[in-house]
């Protein structure tokens, strides 16, 4: 891997620009386009984007990818912003789209794998160790991939409504201890039949999306609220501080700790 740039808040490296960047209140930027595919993540504040004819609010913890080209604008409130972003040089995108990748619709979620990933590229770039480097290129062709399989899975699958429930329920209840039997019972399917298509669909157990949705709430927690670890960790459903700095440590590559001190030191 190519070396170019870093810095506290900037690096460069091949085919990618990571930038943590900061937006004054009330500011506007007008109609324009990037040269550039790119992510972006909101850590604090909110504002309003206009694209093509919606009109979408970026607030913590949201996340989006924009094709090159694709023209929006966007509108600070009294907060301002504060965001991490990924440029994609067209080189990289070219050298994806080798393996069939589809990258020509805008995505804007919160939650999920996709947002997961990010945030674990993101702590790899306030972390920025001799290995950094190296995942933060994995992961971004991991994300790269999960925009694909969700564009891909708009136009030739459509979930049954129950599924559909189904995520919602445990995205919404994720700090709650569900069993499989009482989400099964709450949508009328039969729990086997019910983790054998999430599996199909999501990618993984139940298990697996309530750990990762966990994880997720509780990052944007620590990195927008002065709660404690503790007291984040009893709201995002864990029994214990040890358990949740495993668990976070596992998905993320860092404690909670590291996390929040890497993150004051941006």
């Amino acid at each position: 891997m190519q070396y170019l740039e870093t810095a506290a808040s900037k690096l460069r490296m091949r085919g990618l620009t990571l930038n943590i960047a900061s937006f004054s209140l009330r500011q506007k930027v007008s109609n324009h386009s990037h040269e550039n595919a790119f992510f972006c993540l909101a850590l604090r504040g909110v504002c309003t984007e206009i694209y093509g004819r919606k009109v979408r609010v970026y607030e913590p913890s949201v996340l989006s990818f924009l094709p090159a080209g694709q023209v929006h604008s966007l509108e600070f409130h009294t907060t301002g912003m504060h965001s991490f972003s990924i440029e994609i040089a067209p080189t990289l995108v070219h050298r994806v789209r080798e393996y069939s990748l589809r990258l020509d619709d805008s995505v804007h979620c919160q939650g999920g794998l996709l947002t997961l990933l990010y945030k674990r590229a993101y702590s790899e770039f306030v972390r920025m160790d001799d290995v950094a480097l190296l995942a933060i290129e994995g992961l971004v062709l991991e994300m790269l991939a999960e925009v694909s399989r969700g564009q891909t899975k708009g136009t030739t699958e459509k979930s049954p409504r129950w599924l559909k429930q189904a995520q919602e329920l445990v995205h919404e209840r994720f700090s709650e201890s569900l069993s499989l039997q009482d989400i099964a019972d709450a949508i009328g399917i039969h729990p086997v039949h019910l983790s054998r298509e999430f599996r199909k669909r999501y990618r993984c157990t139940i298990g697996e999306y309530i750990r990762r949705r966990r994880i997720e709430y509780a990052s944007g927690q620590i990195l927008t609220s002065k709660a404690t670890l503790l007291e984040i960790a009893a709201t995002a459903g864990f029994s214990d501080q040890s358990h949740f700095s495993r668990m976070f440590k596992r998905q993320m590559g860092v404690t909670p700790t590291e996390y929040r001190a890497a993150h004051t030191g941006s």
